[in-house]
């Protein structure tokens, strides 16, 4: 199992720091930090402060992803499905749920809102060309390999 060292610093003292399900759980669970609940109607988005911010590491993105369970009985998901999160970037984690579902959802303070996973990238050097390599699938797109 890989490892990598992450500070976490909390905004508000209400924070709490995500946290692993399981022992092989790879993403972290992410908790709402508000004063308040908040009401999503059918159809709405609403941003939900974390309370903390990431250093995350060079060379990573932090993803955040839906909840399972929260999505499927409730729900509600992030609104624009996978938030990425740079290396660069200090400020509070913030999650936009939008509702998928035809009822009212409520958040409540402490409530796991979305996971979130830490993950290597590279960086493309772009050269611009006249031709690609051809390929068996070419530029077959949606639906080209069957159901």
């Amino acid at each position: 199992m890989n490892h990598i060292d992450v500070k976490i610093k909390k905004l508000n003292e209400n924070a709490k720091i995500p946290t692993y399900g399981t022992e092989f759980s790879a993403g972290a669970d992410i908790y709402a930090c508000i004063d308040e609940d908040v009401k999503i109607l059918p159809g709405a988005t609403a941003t939900i402060k974390t309370g903390i911010s990431v250093e995350t590491p060079e060379g990573f993105m932090l993803l955040v992803f839906a909840r399972s369970g929260l999505s499927i009985k409730q729900g509600l998901a992030p609104a624009n499905k996978v938030g990425v999160v740079d290396s660069d970037y200090r400020g509070e984690v913030i999650v936009a749920l939008h509702n998928h579902s035809s009822e009212a959802k409520v958040v409540s303070n402490g409530d796991r809102v979305a996971q979130m996973v830490f993950v290597p990238y590279f960086k493309a050097n772009f050269e611009e060309t006249t031709s690609l390599s051809n390929t068996a699938r070419g530029a077959g797109g949606f639906g080209s390999t069957g159901k």
